[in-house]
């Protein structure tokens, strides 16, 4: 029987698993993609975005994250996932106000910080804007983000890419409740130009401190917010002269706050993290007793 508890960020919602190392190995084993879909399902399983395993760290690192979408494979970071994990540390008592807790992932360590108001702030590290380290075969235009024109229903848009840990598509919008997420997200998720499949995200510049956008997340399909996907926004914004350095910005889930100065910076995000409910499942393919 394995116990985990229902956390969410801006309505991106995930399972986390606090797995000792004796566990490890048998509910890594477990935890097959055919598992996870099935876990991940809102009408047959427990429902979420995403499964995290919280786990011994393999480094310096006070925790490592794992974390895998709700078809089974696994991501390289999540912003509202990673705020997940450290709200479930604060509320088990691993970590208090104020101490800097840094987590262990596949896009590198990663720190973070509780604040007095249990919102949530996160050093996102620096922006990826190198092509090959994105992944993408974009090209750099003239402000220095990998970018290039595509069709869709027969107009031209230009697509942006910005890596954060894991790739990131931006496509700037008018009125962003005319975009059909689904079809257009669906489209642009399995673009020719990335490799690894992306992450797509559609922006309406409301004003040069206020962004909102709406999500498709690789692997998951619309959400209700993208942390990593927020920061890789506001940075394209940035660079193209649409936005400041401090922007709020507001997801169909709620509203983030980003800073980020320039390229030799670190970018910022702070935002809030909700325990849900907490349970346990076992399955013939699960159990780990």
């Amino acid at each position: 029987m394995i116990q985990f508890s229902k956390y969410q960020g801006l309505g991106n919602d995930f399972l986390i698993l606090s797995i000792s190392d004796q566990l490890y190995s048998k509910t890594f084993e477990a935890l097959t993609p055919q598992k996870i879909i099935q876990l991940c399902d809102r009408r047959y399983g427990i429902g979420a975005d995403g499964i995290i395993l919280s786990l011994a760290s393999n480094s310096t690192c006070d925790i490592r994250m794992k974390i895998y979408n709700s078809d089974g494979t696994e991501a390289e970071m999540c912003g509202n996932g990673i705020r997940c994990l450290v709200r479930y540390l604060f509320d088990n008592q691993l970590v208090g106000l104020h101490k800097e807790l840094t987590v262990e992932t596949l896009a590198g360590p990663i720190r973070t910080r509780i604040n007095d108001d249990f919102t949530i702030t996160v050093d996102m590290g620096r922006p990826v804007l190198i092509p090959s380290k994105i992944p993408t075969d974009l090209q750099i235009n003239d402000e220095g983000i990998p970018s290039a024109v595509v069709k869709l229903d027969n107009e031209k848009h230009i697509i942006y890419s910005v890596g954060m840990g894991n790739p990131h598509l931006i496509l700037y919008i008018k009125d962003i409740n005319l975009v059909d997420v689904e079809r257009w997200g669906r489209k642009l998720e399995f673009h020719s130009d990335f490799p690894l499949k992306t992450n797509v995200h559609f922006v309406q510049i409301k004003s040069r401190s206020k962004l909102d956008i709406k999500v498709w997340e690789r692997g998951c399909g619309a959400t209700l917010a993208c942390g990593t996907g927020a920061c890789a926004c506001v940075v394209a914004s940035k660079l193209l002269g649409y936005s400041d350095s401090n922007v709020l910005v507001h997801l169909p889930g709620g509203e983030l706050k980003i800073k980020w100065q320039d390229k030799d910076s670190n970018i910022f995000m702070t935002g809030p993290a909700q325990y849900i409910f907490s349970g346990n499942f076992t399955s013939p393919q699960i159990s780990v007793n």
